[in-house]
């Protein structure tokens, strides 16, 4: 998505700034190992890019005073690479979204490190699991009582039970906008079974159809544990759209910097009023706590007629500094290298040396 001119200030990397608010007391006493995968399948051009946002990372942290040792990961035998560290030694920032070669295997990941003894950055392997499976996190939503759009899964586009449009169909196990672009909006029983062969034949796995809530959306970032912050909420400007399957963010929005959507979608810090913005954060905190996400997680969110609906649950975003997570981070007055720490620091208090 193409930030405005006001968020390319915003946004910017500047680890000049002061790094927390003085009352905030940061540990940098354990070094970081800093691991992330990276897979020889990718594109040159998106391998590239991920190098280059781990550098920045890199940088960010060691300008906070947090010594780094870079651990790429290119196979996986993560255990292996780890071997020569002590878990008491460190602390792993775990930047690691999957084990090379092996499909969906974030929470495989964050298991090898719990079975090493690593303190790690994120949330637990159990809920990186149950991220990945739509149906059972709207199922624990809506059993809690936050708000989600109507929704059904689809194994095969003969099932009926569906009249509600516009609807939106996406792959029922995937992250990151896999799977939906302008298309994936439809506005009619036909387009939507149309869709659902297209969701499974391309991915080989049931459809999620749902209720597409054509209103404002937010970008919620919260973090901490047993007391958890909501960041400044970013809304996306969907304004330069009038056709309603291009008002959401889809895959290129995110990904393609050439693509209408990635230019034409802005993003700015949300205005709402003083109820809107308890109620939003309320909703924020019930979908945290549901879903068991810690140290940091982001809920994608649309107002329609006065309700806030969590459409999706990133239990471990993207949070590279042109993310929304980093824009939030900012208007809270965090620079991105203090975000970066104050995450480290959350792991830091389950650290068998650090905790007490």
């Amino acid at each position: 998505m193409a930030p405005t001119s006001t968020q390319l200030a915003t946004v910017e990397v500047d680890l000049e700034k002061e790094s927390l608010p003085p009352t905030s007391i940061r540990r940098t006493d354990l070094p970081v190992l800093l691991l992330h995968n990276l897979d020889d399948d990718w594109e040159p051009a998106d391998l590239e890019k991920a190098l280059d946002e781990v550098d920045v990372l890199e940088q960010a942290l060691r300008e906070q005073g947090h010594p780094v040792i870079n651990i790429p990961l290119y196979d996986s035998d993560l255990a292996g690479r780890l071997k020569n560290y002590d878990p008491e030694e460190y602390i792993v920032f775990n930047g690691c979204e999957g084990l090379p070669g092996i499909p969906f295997s974030e929470a495989q990941a964050a298991r090898i490190l719990e079975s090493l003894g690593f303190t790690y950055t994120g949330s637990p392997p159990d809920v990186l699991d149950t991220g990945w499976d739509k149906a059972k996190v709207k199922k624990r939503l809506a059993s809690r009582g936050v708000p989600i759009p109507a929704w059904k899964i689809f194994t095969s586009p003969r099932m009926n039970g569906w009249r509600k449009f516009p609807a939106i169909v996406k792959p029922a196990r995937e992250h990151a906008s896999c799977g939906v672009s302008r298309d994936a909006v439809v506005l009619s029983h036909e387009k939507m079974l149309s869709r659902i062969a297209y969701v499974q034949d391309e991915f080989q796995q049931p459809a999620i159809v749902e209720d597409f809530v054509d209103g404002r959306e937010f970008h919620v970032s919260l973090w901490g544990n047993r007391n958890l912050k909501m960041l400044p909420p970013a809304e996306m400007d969907f304004s330069a759209f009038e056709d309603v399957r291009d008002r959401l963010c889809t895959f290129d929005a995110k990904f393609t910097p050439d693509s209408v959507a990635y230019e034409k979608i802005g993003v700015r810090v949300a205005s709402l009023s003083d109820t809107e913005m308890k109620e939003l954060e309320s909703v924020a905190r019930r979908a945290y706590r549901v879903i068991g996400c810690r140290d940091y997680a982001r809920f994608d969110v649309r107002l329609r007629d006065g309700v806030f609906y969590v459409l999706d649950v990133n239990a471990n975003p993207d949070i590279s500094s042109d993310t929304t997570v980093a824009f939030a981070a900012e208007s809270a007055g965090y620079s991105y290298g203090a975000m970066l720490s104050q995450m480290v620091n959350f792991a830091a208090r389950r650290h068998p040396v650090l905790h007490s």
